[in-house]
């Protein structure tokens, strides 16, 4: 595989053929998949629950301070990741992506049962607050190793022909682990009242999502690892600093991870994981409904996304992400002014949305793989991703719940299309990989 992604290096290779996935490749992405999920649960709960996280685990205070609190300490979560990004993916590269996902999953699982069996403000006071700063640092510290090291280890995992079908499994997988949280959360909110709620009901979907970890722990142990790093370490192309060596050898396809993310993780920080919550605050309406209504897209959402990662494969990344991009320019500021407390009108703007995610969704693993060798794959991936979504996603539910509060929530489409925009620019003038020689 050429180290140089731009289309002077030669461009792709003819078109072939796609090839069906052979039993150890279906048997490895769908391990992938599942270990994926059950640690993508983890995190999304936080977002979920955070309302009555907020409640549970800072002073009571007047409007959204005890909100905004909350919020501020999920995004500081995101500003771990970049760190975890380069000492996991750098691990994942010198010793293999089953030993970086192992690492991975059994460091989220570990922080969710200590946010569990935390005690509250109340009863501990500030140490409370303290002691879910940790426990979220180290889950930013698992998620920003995981992408790189799962999303290498998926495309990799691939049949020729197949690799956006493949890479789209890891976006199945955080929809996934999104979709079993907002169950959760549906079930929780629905069936208990908010005295049972805010003492144990949603440390009880923390318990879950740490034992199902643990299976996540278990099914990453049994998987082989992949013929990609397999062969790099045989040709003697492993680097001792996977981290330098990315710098200094591929710096456009680092920059040019970061310009394929910045829509990408604004717009599902925004539509796919926090807008049940935004839409209770900012409308009124009930979570219960508004989380049924994410549960809902969230199906169709991922029942579509290997579709899309199929259309990729056929006819490219760059019109299907164009999509992406392009739809939330135009339709940013229609959808958020069309919410109201309708569970209709919520719905439509959510299902909406999710389908132009596709575009990214389907794509981002393996359009990010695609530019690095595998000797520096995991770390090329994890950390020029985690630096956007620490700037772009960590922050995306803190500025949104700000606005709003602040009495300018009519301006959100404004940021939701700008960085649209600048991912748009991106999309139209990357070099085009899908038919690119892989290793």
């Amino acid at each position: 595989m050429s180290t140089d992604t731009s289309p002077a290096a030669g461009g792709p290779s003819p078109a072939a053929a796609p090839h069906k996935l052979n039993p150890a490749q279906r048997k490895a992405i769908l391990a992938g998949t599942i270990g994926n999920t059950v640690e993508w649960v983890d995190w999304a709960l936080y977002t979920i629950f955070v309302k009555t996280i907020s409640e549970v685990f800072f002073p009571k205070a007047e409007g959204a301070v005890a909100l905004l609190s909350t919020l501020a300490v999920f995004a500081v979560g995101f500003v771990v990741r970049p760190v975890g990004a380069a000492v996991l993916g750098a691990y994942a590269d010198r010793f293999g992506r089953k030993k970086g996902l192992t690492l991975t999953v059994g460091l989220m699982a570990g922080a969710s049962f200590v946010i569990a069996l935390t005690p509250g403000y109340e009863s501990i006071g500030v140490a409370a607050p303290a002691v879910l700063l940790v426990a979220r640092l180290l889950q930013g510290f698992s998620a920003g190793g995981e992408f790189g090291s799962s999303s290498a280890f998926l495309v990799e995992s691939a049949a020729k022909g197949r690799r956006a079908f493949a890479g789209s499994w890891q976006q199945v997988s955080v929809g996934g682990g999104t979709l079993i949280a907002s169950l959760l959360g549906t079930v929780l909110t629905s069936t208990l009242d908010d005295a049972a709620l805010h003492s144990w009901g949603w440390r009880a979907a923390f318990v879950i999502g740490g034992l199902l970890g643990l299976v996540g722990l278990w099914l990453r142990v049994s998987v082989e690892d992949t013929d990609s790093f397999h062969q790099a370490q045989e040709k003697g192309r492993a680097k001792k600093n996977p981290l330098t060596a990315m710098f200094r050898e591929h710096p456009g396809a680092a920059l040019r991870v970061v310009g394929i993310t910045i829509a990408g993780t604004l717009t599902y920080y925004i539509w796919i994981t926090y807008l049940p919550t935004y839409a209770n605050v900012a409308t009124g309406i009930p979570l219960d409904k508004a989380l049924l209504s994410q549960t809902i897209c969230l199906v169709i959402f991922i029942a579509l996304l290997p579709f899309v990662g199929k259309l990729s494969d056929k006819i490219g990344r760059k019109p299907t992400m164009a999509g992406f991009a392009g739809g939330f320019v135009v339709l940013a500021w229609p959808l958020l002014h069309l919410l109201s407390d309708s569970f209709a009108s919520l719905f439509f703007v959510q299902l909406t949305g999710m389908i132009l995610i596709l575009g990214y969704s389907a794509n981002c693993a393996v359009i990010m793989a695609e530019q690095f060798p595998p000797e520096v794959r995991a770390t090329g991936i994890a950390l020029p991703y985690a630096l956007a979504v620490a700037v772009f996603g960590g922050t995306a539910p803190y500025i949104t719940t700000w606005l709003n509060d602040a009495g300018h929530g009519d301006l959100l489409w404004l940021y939701v299309s700008g960085a649209a925009l600048i991912s748009l620019i991106v999309y139209l003038t990357m070099p085009e990989t899908n038919k690119k020689e892989f290793d």
